[in-house]
């Protein structure tokens, strides 16, 4: 009986961080560049009480076995990195990767990280920057001007007066990890063929219609697993009492 209820539990827990992951996703449902994430469950060890196949006497085999699990767990977290839909905003400096790529920035502590944030200012000291500050890498470096209003082209190309300044690095990303700050870190490639779309952003991947309907998945199956701890607590109560009275 204690099994029943730490396994209802187990399913409790499981899909308290589907519903934190869902809320995350719909929290940043106007991040820039933003990419959602899924829970993906595993089942956990089950107790096999019957074993299939098992001799039963006078040569008769046992046919099907007896498992009894001991609920889910949360095996990982794992980023969906579909494209999102994009943005105009006629800004000359919002640039927006179509299909696959990130662009490279450079960290305070001199690292490198990836985002597909193309939001990209131009800082006192003419840097490119992020919408945070951190500076934008190109083919050379950090890409400066220093005095002149810069232009980015489709190509990628970084104009100062019509003049190639530089060229934005555009990488392929594996084994991404989140860095935090709509950032992530991995191991980069230089990609070759790219497509931009400048005077645009790309907005988060996350579907507000499909969230909601996971949310309310979740939470009914998360509803199930209480009702199965109450409904065992219940049974337990009973025992206890009927003990009593013998």
């Amino acid at each position: 009986m204690l099994r029943a209820l730490y396994s209802a539990a187990a399913g409790m827990h499981a899909q308290q961080s589907n519903l934190d992951v869902i809320a995350n996703n719909l929290a940043n449902v106007n991040t820039t560049g933003f990419k959602k994430s899924k829970i993906e469950f595993q089942d956990l060890l089950y107790e096999q009480e019957r074993a299939a196949g098992s001799d039963q006497g006078a040569g008769n085999l046992l046919p099907t076995g007896i498992q009894i699990g001991h609920g889910s767990q949360i095996v990982a977290t794992s980023r969906i990195f579909s494209n999102g839909e994009l943005s105009r905003t006629a800004e000359r400096l919002d640039v927006a990767i179509q299909g696959d790529g990130f662009f490279e920035v450079q960290l305070p502590d001199g690292s490198k990280a990836y985002t597909r944030d193309g939001a990209f200012r131009q800082a006192a000291n003419g840097t490119l920057v992020t919408a945070d500050g951190m500076p934008v890498l190109g083919t050379r470096g950090i890409i400066r001007s220093a005095g002149v209003t810069v232009t980015i082209a489709a190509n990628g190309d970084v104009l100062a007066n019509g003049q190639l300044v530089d060229r934005l690095r555009i990488v392929q990303l594996r084994n991404a990890s989140k860095e935090g700050a709509n950032r992530f870190t991995g191991n980069a490639q230089p990609l070759q063929e790219f497509r931009l779309q400048v005077g645009a952003l790309e907005r988060a991947n996350v579907s507000v219609v499909q969230a909601m309907v996971d949310m309310i998945s979740a939470m009914r199956a998360y509803e199930a697993s209480h009702r199965a701890v109450l409904a065992h607590d219940e049974t337990l109560q009973r025992a206890v009492n009927d003990v009593g009275k013998v």
